[in-house]
This record gives C-alpha cells, sequence and structure tokens, in this order.
C-alpha cells in the first residue's frame, strides 16, 4: 500500500444540494429538514442546506429560502449552500451568519467538453477560458497566496466521447500559466466528472502527471460521478496517490440533467467511502453509525431505494459486532439490516446450525 495514503481526508456530503436536486421537487420541506438535520449529526465539518438556483432549472430548491428559515443550526457546523450569480449569492447572503457563503477560494474552472459548457453553464468553452483572465487578475488584486484550477469533465464526455491525457493537460498548462503570470502559485487541483468518464487507471495517469509536473499543487480534489459504477475504485487511486478531499452524496443520491444520464450520474455512497476510510485506518471525522442512519433516512424522504452498500449489509463486523453462529437465514434486504434494527427482523426464520453436529465437533478436537 501507497506511503502517500494520507492519514485524514475531507468528505464532503452533498446530499442536500446535488442529491436532492435530481430528486421530485414534491418532497415535503419537513422531510427535507428532518434529512438536514441527520446529515449534520453525521460529523461533516461543513453542510451545503442545498443551491440558491432558478426553479425553472431546479425546482427542487423552489423551497430553499424556507429550508433556510427553519432549520436549526447545530453547533461545530459550518452551513453554506451553492451559489451560481449574484442574485443567488445575495439571496444566501441574507440569512449571514447562519447560512455563510463569505468564504472564497480563488479559482478558475474550464470544461473540457465544449458541448456541456453550453448545456450546463450556458457559456462556449472559449468564453469559460476568457473569463479565467478577470478570475486570475481579481484574485491577485484581492492578495491571494495561492489558486486553484477545476478541469471540468476532463475524462470524457457524452457528446464528444474521450478526452487524452495530452488534453487535459494542455489545459492544466493553460490555466497554470495564467496563475503563474500574476505570480500566484496553483496548490489545488479539482477534477470534476459530472458525466462519470472516469476510470482508476486514468485518473492515476492524470494525477501522476500532475504532480510530476506541478510538484507545487498539495491539494487534490475529487468530484467524480459514479455514473459506471468505477469511481470507488478510482477514489482508491486518487487515495494511493495522496488526495485528500472527496464529494460524495448517501446512498449515492445525486446526477445531473444536462449529460444525459439523470439520476443514474450519481455519486459513490457517503457511507460506503467513510466505510473504505475507516478500514484503511484513514480519519474522517464522520460516526458511521450516524451516516447509516441518515441513510437509511434518505431512502424514506426519496421514497425509492438508494444505491448505498453498507447502508444495507451493515459495516464490516468486528470484535463483540461479529454475528452469532446460530442465527437464522438472512434472504431480504429488511432481514439483512439486523445489524441496526435487531435480531427480531429475522424471527421465524430457520437456522442452519445445529448443536453436535460436525462443525461443533471439528471446533472442539
Amino acid at each position: 500500500m501507497s506511503d502517500l495514503i494520507p492519514k485524514s481526508v475531507n468528505i464532503f456530503d452533498d446530499t442536500m444540494r446535488e442529491g436532492l436536486q435530481i430528486e421530485s421537487p414534491d418532497i415535503s420541506v419537513d422531510d427535507k429538514l428532518r434529512l438536514l438535520n441527520a446529515v449534520s449529526e453525521m460529523g461533516a465539518k461543513t453542510v451545503t442546506i442545498g443551491s440558491f438556483a432558478h426553479p425553472k432549472w431546479t425546482p427542487s430548491m423552489a423551497c430553499i429560502d424556507e429550508i433556510a428559515e427553519r432549520f436549526e443550526p447545530k453547533p461545530g457546523v459550518t452551513y453554506t449552500a451553492a451559489v451560481f450569480n449574484k442574485r443567488g449569492y445575495d439571496r444566501a447572503d441574507g440569512y449571514y451568519p447562519k447560512i455563510d457563503v463569505r468564504q472564497k477560494r480563488y479559482g478558475t474552472h474550464v470544461e473540457l467538453c465544449d458541448t456541456f459548457a453550453r448545456r450546463n453553464y450556458n457559456r462556449t468553452q472559449a468564453e469559460m477560458l476568457a473569463q479565467t483572465d478577470a478570475s486570475v487578475q481579481g484574485a491577485a488584486e484581492a492578495g491571494a497566496e495561492a489558486g486553484s484550477v477545476a478541469l471540468g469533465n476532463p475524462f470524457g464526455s457524452n457528446f464528444e466521447g474521450a478526452f487524452g491525457l495530452d488534453q487535459r493537460m494542455e489545459l492544466m498548462d493553460l490555466m497554470v500559466s495564467k496563475w503563474r503570470s500574476v505570480g500566484i502559485p496553483v496548490k489545488r487541483v479539482s477534477f470534476l466528472d459530472a458525466m462519470g468518464w472516469n476510470m482508476p487507471h486514468t485518473v492515476r495517469k492524470t494525477i501522476l502527471a500532475i504532480r510530476d509536473k506541478y510538484p507545487e499543487v498539495e491539494t487534490y480534489h475529487m468530484h467524480l460521478h459514479n455514473t459506471r459504477g468505477t469511481t470507488m475504485a478510482s477514489f482508491y487511486e486518487a487515495l494511493t496517490l495522496g488526495a485528500t478531499d472527496f464529494d460524495t452524496s448517501l446512498g449515492g443520491m445525486g446526477g445531473c440533467p444536462y449529460c444525459g444520464n439523470g439520476r443514474a450520474a450519481g455519486h459513490v455512497p457517503t457511507e460506503d467511502f467513510v466505510h473504505l476510510c475507516h478500514e484503511m485506518g484513514i480519519e474522517t471525522g464522520y460516526d458511521l453509525d450516524k451516516v447509516i442512519a441518515a441513510a437509511r433516512i434518505a431512502e424514506e424522504v426519496v421514497g425509492h431505494p438508494l444505491w448505498g452498500h453498507v447502508s444495507k449489509a451493515g459495516p464490516n463486523p468486528h470484535k463483540e459486532a461479529v454475528y452469532p453462529a446460530d442465527m437464522p437465514f438472512v434472504e431480504t434486504l429488511e432481514e439483512a439490516a439486523h445489524f441496526c434494527d435487531g435480531p427480531h427482523v429475522y424471527e421465524g426464520q430457520i437456522s442452519p446450525w445445529r448443536e453436535g453436529d460436525a462443525l461443533t465437533r471439528a471446533s472442539q478436537v
């Protein structure tokens, strides 16, 4: 195992924003508040309550002001929201300090896919590139000591096909050069893979290439959609190379209406990634039992099964949590939930265990 694996990671659970924005707009505010309370109890340092977006494009967020007014902050948690323009910022900032959207990270973001840039941001790739000059200049005038770059859909596009390492590095070089022109080093790189083209080997090659050419980069941020089921493996590869910042959501809920995959473009389930990190000895700050409880609430709130595994099978049972040898058959998902609901869920099932059978005798030899 790589000695670059971090001792701790920052996991940003985006259930309330990217998770709910693709779900039914008919989910009640009371249910959303119930879910927000559960998310706030998991151990996350920062929680996004949703997005201040136009309801025409994101109808599930039409109730964001009511949520902002009614939710009760938990001690030790910083609450924020997604904003996409000045109007959205002003609406969210009206709830300061309950909601803090004032914390700023200076960065530039350009899509490799021109089609996606047009569909999602109503801008061409060329327009996004042109805007980076103003962003970099603004950061310099504000006295920024470090900058960040975000590569949008760096691995491929449902509309334009696969992108190669040379294309990723060409865009990376262009943005880094703009930051260097004003004397600001780039210390953070984000991969924003909304269309879910990530593969473990392409993630690895890309991080290695950036690390080799730009050793000043300290932080790698992975926002990789799990559209085709490869993202947990990609996250693991990133972990072995020292990545520390990861975006997830409860049950893997989420998606993108602009990429052609809808809810199928979900995330790595928060509960599964927290479990992986804990089994690897990586600190997350999350209480896995509370994450599992929140994931189960999320399924109730959205009204359909989600895609997490640990929330259904439970974490690896260690020490006193190991299953009893004489437990009955477990077949259904409801029975599998005995790890948190108790043994009554499989009551009435027959047991394959018999005292005095060959297995018992062998153990006594």
